[in-house]
């Protein structure tokens, strides 16, 4: 006998819109040059590296002359036997940890259908095994430190099968197993669906929520390993390791744990509760984040920099303060939920709006607006913290090439395209108590430009 589902509310919210473009011929058209195109463009950054010293004007000029995708080709975009087996081997050993290792019971928001969905936080755990593993495998000699970067030609291809696997495997889930059918979402078109997603938190049995574990363990953990491997690749090639190598990896790893560390407080975010489970997120997962996010450490590994040590220092100094601005911020907002607004800011009692929203079923619930401290200055002002730590992960490598610059680019519009994606879930939300926050906290992102 099936399962009954968790205790759910209609929250009474406006259905959001699925997308801004309502004729399913034209989110099919999009949706199929995304699932051709995005792939194609992420592995000719990698032979940018490889093949073209990061230099992007190079690959694009012979590109032309001799296309791009027999360039690919000709430079070893193939399927490999051993870098496809040891991925396959990282994804069932993220699972076994997700499923095994110990963790606080945390809840996310309430889904537009109304439920109220518990996760087990254990990222923090999975990433420190992994990396213990890791390093043993190297220390007795049963894997090579920089087996990700010398093979990732084979890794990248892997990458890429096992994400479009998945998100068939998606598909085809919310048809026929769907975990929550009241938070699924129909396009109207097949591909579309494909691409944006269907289920909002599939799972199998309770506790195994995909999403939750290919954002966390598929993206976040390999991105830190990408590093290391980088790290020992440009060891044994070149004899030595920059100083920018070492920062770059140093800032990624402080943003990776932390990441971890708070990793309930991801569980409130848009991923987790606004964006379906499909191509967009899951090849996201699989293969953008650690084939883009990675792109200094790929970098350098086979062209080391010598920027000055000023020059280092004082761009890793940036890269501090946006990490610090970025958790201060994160921090005053956790501070007045946990508390419901009985706190201090910046040792004055917080000033905030309680926004109320009523239930389909008449039940009315209270959120609260913070307006003081940091969130006096802007809206989404935690976001200036995360592009000046973006800013300085690329900026320490040293060098003017565009390939090495691409994470605070796409960091950029991202966290834009989020700010107005997420203000306008909050107009629908909460009504004129938004209108009121927006009065007294007028700039969205930055204080005085926007």
């Amino acid at each position: 006998m099936r399962k009954k589902h968790p205790q759910k509310v209609n929250t009474g919210l406006p259905e959001e819109r699925y997308s801004s473009i309502q004729s399913p011929w034209l989110l099919s058209v999009r949706a199929a040059v995304l699932l051709f195109v995005a792939p194609l463009v992420t592995a000719s950054f990698f032979i940018t590296i490889s093949q073209f010293e990061g230099s992007l004007s190079r690959l694009v000029t012979i590109g032309f002359k001799q296309g791009l995708l027999k360039i690919m080709i000709a430079h070893g975009l193939s399927l490999s036997l051993k870098p496809t087996i040891a991925y396959a081997c990282y994804i069932a050993l993220q699972a076994v940890l997700f499923q095994l290792l110990p963790g606080p019971i945390n809840t996310s928001q309430r889904t537009p259908a109304g439920y109220l969905l518990t996760y087990r936080t254990n990222g923090l755990y999975a990433w420190a095994v992994t990396h213990a593993i890791y390093a043993l495998l190297c220390w007795y000699g049963l894997l090579d430190p920089g087996f990700v970067i010398r093979n990732w030609n084979g890794i990248f291809v892997a990458m890429n099968l096992f994400g479009y696997l998945a998100v068939v495997f998606a598909y085809a889930k919310a048809y026929l197993r769907p975990s929550h059918p009241e938070d699924r979402k129909f396009s109207g078109s097949a591909l579309h669906d494909l691409y944006a997603g269907i289920e909002l938190n599939p799972r199998i049995g309770k506790t195994f929520d995909f999403k939750f574990f290919t954002n966390g363990r598929i993206g976040m953990i390999t991105w830190t390993l990408i590093d290391i491997s980088s790290i020992a690749y440009q060891h044994q090639t070149h004899g030595t390791v920059s100083s920018s190598l070492i920062l770059v990896t140093t800032l990624q790893t402080i943003y990776t744990i932390d990441f971890f560390v708070n990793e309930s407080w991801y569980l409130r975010t848009i991923d987790i509760t606004h964006d379906h489970y499909g191509f967009y997120l899951i090849w996201g997962c699989f293969c953008f984040l650690p084939a883009n996010y990675t792109l200094q450490a790929q970098y350098l590994a086979h062209y080391p920099t010598s920027p000055s040590t000023i020059y280092l220092a004082a761009i890793f100094s940036i890269g501090i303060a946006g990490y610090s601005l970025f958790r201060s911020v994160n921090n005053q907002k956790d501070c007045v939920r946990r508390s419901n607004g009985n706190c201090l800011i910046w040792g004055k009692p917080a000033q905030y709006i309680t926004a109320t929203y009523k239930t389909s079923d008449g039940v009315e619930h209270k959120s609260i607006l913070l307006c003081s401290g940091w969130w006096a200055c802007a809206r989404h002002v935690n976001y200036v913290g995360d592009l000046l730590l973006s800013f300085s992960m690329c900026a320490l490598v040293g060098t003017d090439k565009l390939l090495v610059w691409l994470y605070v680019i796409w960091m950029g519009g991202l966290l834009v395209h989020r700010c107005i994606r997420d203000e306008g879930r909050c107009k629908a939300k909460y009504g004129v108590a938004w209108d009121e926050y927006c009065r007294l906290v007028p700039w969205r992102l930055v204080p005085g430009v926007w």
